[in-house]
């Protein structure tokens, strides 16, 4: 099981170093580990914050970052973390599940049909 974890953990970092967040960490967290949707999410937050700040930080040495767009983008999405947690506690974990999938589905098929040659 320790190595699951670990290999979870890398492939997650991987896959947040490319700035896609929760995509393998939270499916993972539920099917694996058995973990409830409310609780992968948190363990994904707090995951996220050593795991983002070290991929800012190596987008900021490339000059991959735009800092008049994300100082703005930053402030609201403060502001919809804060009601997206407060729906967390209202929404029942199986709707959580069910937005979490199609979210998941929207932007995969967008990834695939806006692929450039």
């Amino acid at each position: 099981m320790y190595v699951l974890l670990v290999l979870t953990g890398v492939l997650s970092g991987i896959i947040t170093g490319m700035g896609l967040g929760g995509i393998v960490l939270i499916p993972a967290l539920t099917m694996l580990f058995d973990y409830p949707q409310k609780v992968a999410q948190g363990i994904n937050l707090v995951y996220f914050i050593p795991t983002s700040l070290v991929a800012l930080f190596v987008h900021n040495k490339n000059k991959n970052l735009d800092l008049k767009l994300t100082a703005p983008l930053a402030i609201w999405g403060v502001l919809g973390a804060i009601a997206g947690s407060m729906l967390v506690g209202i929404i029942p974990p199986q709707i959580l599940r069910k937005i979490f999938a199609v979210l998941l589905v929207v932007t995969g098929i967008y990834q695939v049909v806006t692929v450039k040659k």
